[in-house]
């Protein structure tokens, strides 16, 4: 959703009708995963991606279609269809896509959920009575739930949205009540969590280009120096938030979480090592640090001295980045972001 909102929010001041497709569930080759999404106008404006090509047209087509009629659709292209042949899955994999007008209503408090890092599950008729086709509900973590899909099966939804938001995996899942008498209905349970985010220690020059490179992956970025030369926003024009501060300082303001990264760069024993023992002390999943191995060592030494247990400093990155023979600091910060987003998928 993340990739989609600012091309939405342009479009809704003009009041375009705008049609959401998603990725609900992919086999094979299929190059987007599940909860991928395009959204597209009928004047021929699109954003993001479900496939990242292959199925664009089709999709295209077929959200005109939903915004004409008002009535979402369900599509699938796999390597059975002569139609996959026609889209590009030709190679061997299969995709569904779930095509819907947008809500605004709905539309505006997703954003705001995601503005204010919330997790949530979004749950979505794909299959069913038509009377229910495309409804939604929202259930928070807190269990604060938004919208309707029907009075009589709201509780026994939220209760799996619940499940499926503990286990934070999207998933699709068929609905049979006959207790309830209820025809059974299908459903896409989206799991919304909050941006992850990078925190960099030391605004050196290898850091402008990490963040950019974190920014346009979906990181919320946060740059922490001390020294106000480095952390400017004339360097960081983009940065969501400098903090001109030392470590201890700054880590009082910021929530690290198991969604957080933290690469510390400035080179200097006084601002990374403090940095380094409360990045250790939480659950940051990936912790980096910039030097050779022979720096590195001495880093190990220092913090080992300080209380720092062997499993803990083993959680270090140092010498930080992927090889992959990096030279300029930009390739050096392409090197760190390969890593981050490896740790991430735990590659």
């Amino acid at each position: 959703m993340r990739d989609v909102i600012q091309d939405i929010d342009q479009w809704l001041i003009y009041e375009v009708p705008i049609a959401i497709a998603t990725v609900i569930s992919t086999w094979g080759s299929a190059p987007r995963r599940v909860g991928a999404k395009l959204a597209m106008t009928t004047d021929g404006r699109m954003s993001g991606s479900v496939s990242g090509g292959c199925v664009e047209g089709a999709v295209f087509e077929a959200g005109v279609e939903v915004l004409v009629n008002r009535q979402s659709k369900l599509l699938h292209f796999g390597v059975a269809d002569e139609t996959a042949w026609d889209v590009g899955l030709a190679c061997g994999g299969t995709i569904d896509v779930f095509v819907e007008p947008l809500d605004p209503v709905v539309y505006n408090f997703l954003h705001g959920l995601i503005e204010e890092d919330e997790s949530f599950a979004v749950v979505t008729i794909i299959s069913g009575p038509a009377n229910i086709l495309g409804k939604k509900l929202v259930i928070q973590r807190g269990g604060r739930i938004f919208g309707s899909i029907d009075p009589v099966v709201d509780g026994i939804i939220a209760a799996t949205a619940r499940t499926t938001l503990t286990n934070d995996v999207s998933n699709r899942h068929v609905f049979e009540l006959p207790d309830l008498d209820y025809e059974n209905f299908e459903a896409f349970i989206e799991i919304i969590q909050p941006a992850p985010t990078l925190i960099v220690i030391g605004g050196v020059h290898i850091a402008i280009g990490l963040t950019a490179i974190a920014k346009n992956l979906g990181y919320r970025t946060i740059v922490i120096d001390p020294r106000r030369a480095f952390s400017s926003l004339d360097r960081f024009p983009d940065v969501d938030r400098l903090i001109q501060a030392w470590p201890d300082e700054a880590f009082r303001q910021i929530k690290l979480t198991p969604n957080t990264a933290i690469a510390s760069l400035s080179h200097d024993p006084k601002i990374d090592d403090p940095a380094l023992k409360i990045a250790l002390a939480n659950p940051a999943f990936y912790v980096g640090a910039l030097g050779s191995q022979k720096t590195h060592r001495k880093r190990r030494n220092r913090l080992a001295e300080d209380g720092i247990n062997a499993e803990q400093l083993d959680r270090i990155h140092g010498p930080i980045g992927l090889k992959i023979g990096a030279q300029t600091p930009e390739e050096i910060a392409l090197a760190i972001m390969a890593e981050i987003v490896a740790a991430s998928h735990k590659q």
